[in-house]
């Protein structure tokens, strides 16, 4: 790959990164209920998620799934079902006021938040199939494939990493606002609703 051709995708994955959706959405939500240092586990588990799609890309699979309805409606209905799932939960989390100590919330792992956040980018189609389609005019096929597509993902995890740590951060900010029962349950109808919407439009597209 070329340094201008990397150059170019480098710019455009800084806008694939910032762009909202469901990874925006989880990483605000654990800034908000862990904190930044912890809550920073969700954006590696959905950097995680990107490392096995273009992995999955880079297999040929990819082609697979973009040509198979029966494949790419089952995955989008798994994400789909799975955002929803979590919107729901998020609503009916109990409305504590946080408490900004050291010690780690009793409902803390971070196992589930990396598997939460992969799971997310996993059960994406529309993410792969995006994936698909735009990193094939960044390829040289004159050159070794696996490179290429190791520095793909190098630079992919780089921004969204970067552009998650920020989302994780903004919110995390907002912790100390979170003294009242009230503030917590708003934030939790809010980001639960959110979940449940990016759920309900992932489950509406089409290809």
């Amino acid at each position: 790959m070329a340094l201008s051709t990397w150059l170019a995708f480098f710019a455009a994955s800084w806008v694939i990164s910032f762009s909202p959706g469901p990874g925006a959405i989880s990483s605000m939500s654990s800034g908000l209920k862990y904190g930044f240092k912890r809550g920073y586990w969700m954006a590696i588990g959905l950097n995680i998620g990107i490392m096995i799609q273009i992995f999955i890309i880079s297999l040929g699979l990819g082609q697979v799934l973009a040509r198979s309805e029966l494949a790419f409606t089952t995955l989008k209905w798994l994400g789909a079902a799975y955002l929803i799932y979590l919107g729901w939960k998020q609503l009916r989390t109990d409305a504590m006021p946080v408490q900004v100590t050291g010690q780690e919330p009793s409902d803390f792992r971070i196992r589930d938040l990396l598997i939460r956040g992969c799971l997310i980018n996993i059960t994406n189609p529309k993410g792969l199939v995006f994936l698909l389609a735009i990193m094939p005019q960044f390829l040289d096929l004159s050159r070794p494939m696996p490179l290429q597509y190791l520095l793909i993902a190098m630079t992919l995890c780089f921004t969204d990493l970067v552009a998650m740590g920020c989302y994780t951060s903004l919110a995390a900010r907002m912790l100390h606002l979170l003294r009242q029962a009230s503030h917590v349950r708003l934030l939790n109808r809010v980001f639960g609703s959110l979940f449940i919407l990016a759920g309900t439009v992932l489950a509406s597209v089409s290809r």
